[in-house]
């Protein structure tokens, strides 16, 4: 909103100094201090609110240290995330552009989800919380969502050679050198680690002869659908001690922003020699409030915890950062930058997996890990929470870097 506010005063009344908000960089900041200061000065409010609201969390006896002395503490605490988020939003970003759209409406989509998540665990006494084939619905939901309107949307063009120009000569028989308008729709995506480094998902119906690009919607959608659903269920199960999917979830979001920078910005992506995509640099304002509420919440969510976020919160970051990925095309790189998520996702599969193949063919389950996710072993084996977060967050630290490289690193 006050982008357009200053927008008025900088090309209507020409205002001087107004003109600075049309650098992405400069909203980008100022998001960033409002949602930290939103996130730290107003979450102690929240947090009091959801404590007179008797909003505590009911703990499972899981034979864990400390385990006991963090029944009752608030929890829904996302919802610090979700305004500290939107509000810097709504103020500092220009709410006309298509990925921003999107990303208020992933946040939403899936803040309701948590919510009603957390409501039932809480107020209607059911630990089970929402059925599982309800939250999977609202999963697929904003997956079909984000992936007809990327798909479809003529806003979402990107420029892979950024390189290349035309040449054309002018009745006066001068030279003139332009870029070549070469923005179009597409459904490639980023290899890692390679030389021309550019998948398009409409390749997988080559065998349909042609035009077969017009039908790369049957690919597309469904692999939307299958990383919002996958990366949302990571974060939901990294969040189980204090700081963990707060922290790493920081740490991936930041690298998503460079990624989100520099293929916005023409003149950096051609230098890199990847993949231009118009209009995305936009989503830096949102990354910026996104990482200031994340590290806010941390404060008060740092071992020993004063609120937990609950499924209000890890359902929601995990959504925002698969569209992330997805709208600036890294999303094979999630396997890096949220190699955290993908580690405790996989520890629950191969537990259960292992578990029952075992009790099937010896009539009794075993176990790979004493506990799963991944840092419930950890907890089991003696270590303490801060350790292991801190540990973990190292861990996050050293992926976001090497994705990072991948930019140059071919």
């Amino acid at each position: 909103m006050l982008y357009y506010l200053f927008e008025y005063f900088d090309k209507t009344l020409d205002v001087p100094g107004t003109g600075v908000f049309q650098y992405i960089t400069f909203r980008s900041a100022l998001a960033f201090m409002l949602s930290l200061l939103l996130s730290t000065i107003y979450g102690k409010r929240v947090i009091n609110f959801l404590r007179r609201q008797q909003v505590g969390e009911t703990v499972r006896e899981l034979g864990l240290a400390g385990q006991n002395e963090k029944a009752g503490t608030p929890t829904m605490g996302g919802l610090i995330i979700i305004f500290a988020t939107l509000i810097p939003v709504l103020l500092f970003a220009r709410l006309h552009n298509i990925y921003i759209v999107l990303l208020i409406v992933t946040t939403l989509w899936m803040g309701t989800i948590g919510f009603v998540d957390d409501y039932i665990k809480i107020f209607k006494k059911d630990k089970q919380g929402l059925k599982g084939i309800f939250k999977v619905i609202g999963q697929v939901g904003l997956g079909i969502i984000v992936g007809a309107v990327l798909y479809f949307n003529p806003a979402v063009t990107v420029r892979t050679d950024t390189g290349k120009t035309d040449v054309f000569r002018t009745a006066a028989n001068t030279t003139v050198v332009l870029p070549a308008p070469v923005e179009e729709k597409s459904t490639a995506t980023t290899i890692p680690f390679v030389k021309n480094n550019e998948f398009d998902y409409a390749e997988v119906l080559s065998f349909m002869g042609d035009g077969y690009e017009k039908w790369a919607w049957l690919v597309f959608i469904p692999v939307v659908i299958f990383i919002i659903t996958a990366v949302s269920n990571g974060a939901n199960l990294t969040d189980g001690i204090d700081g963990l999917a707060a922290g790493t979830s920081a740490i991936s979001v930041l690298a998503l922003g460079i990624f989100t920078f520099v293929s916005g910005n023409i003149i950096f992506s051609n230098y890199l020699n990847i993949m231009y995509i118009p209009n995305s640099g936009e989503m830096t304002v949102f990354i910026s409030a996104f990482v200031g509420a994340l590290i806010g919440f941390l404060w008060y969510n740092s071992f020993p915890a004063s609120v937990f976020m609950g499924d209000t919160g890890s359902l929601t970051i995990g959504g925002i950062i698969a569209v992330l990925a997805i709208a600036v095309r890294k999303e094979i790189l999630i396997v890096l930058f949220c190699g955290i998520f993908l580690a405790e996702s996989a520890s629950v599969i191969i537990q259960v997996t292992y578990f029952k193949y075992t009790k099937k063919r010896f009539g009794e389950g075993r176990r790979i890990f004493l506990m799963s996710p991944l840092h419930h072993h950890y907890q089991k084996k003696g270590y303490h929470e801060s350790k292991i977060v801190t540990r973990f967050w190292i861990v996050a630290v050293m992926l976001a870097i090497l994705s990072i490289v991948t930019l140059k690193l071919r």
